[in-house]
């Protein structure tokens, strides 16, 4: 390939309307911690990451924040995708969400709710809600 390196992701940084209800439900689904606070213009940013830094996830709290709940249809994010390596890997997953609080539902459409399993040529794939109803997706590739 000529040109730069290919990046990989670094971190995600998600803007929450409660700090203070994010961070500990962040940190209790993906086992890390709170690490660092980074200041910016309107606000600040909470670093959470494990403590070899491998995954880390940034919330935001911007004072301009309205508190309107998340919704993909607007321009912006639509959902974040992390990757397991089996399916068992998903229905562990499945069972910590639930451990966690989040509920069981036929369709992820609200605030921490989770969807079934839904097992694709590509893969298969649990949908799940944090409590701003941002969409988080666990991804498992096809078994072979």
């Amino acid at each position: 390939m000529s040109g730069p390196s290919r990046p990989s992701i670094h971190h995600i940084a998600l803007t929450v309307t409660d700090l203070e209800a994010g961070i500990p439900w962040y940190e209790k689904v993906f086992n890390i911690r709170y690490q660092m606070e980074e200041g910016h213009r309107g606000g600040t940013g909470k670093v959470l990451a494990d403590d070899a830094w491998q995954l880390m996830i940034v919330l935001h709290r911007h004072d301009a924040n309205g508190a309107e709940k998340f919704a993909e249809t607007r321009t912006g994010l639509d959902h974040v995708g992390l990757a397991v390596s089996t399916r068992a890997d998903l229905e562990a997953w499945q069972a910590h969400l639930e451990e966690m609080g989040v509920e069981r539902s036929s369709v992820a459409n609200r605030p921490c709710t989770q969807s079934p399993i839904v097992d694709r040529p590509y893969g298969s794939v649990l949908v799940f809600r944090d409590p701003d109803n941002i969409q988080l997706e666990m991804f498992a590739p096809p078994s072979s």
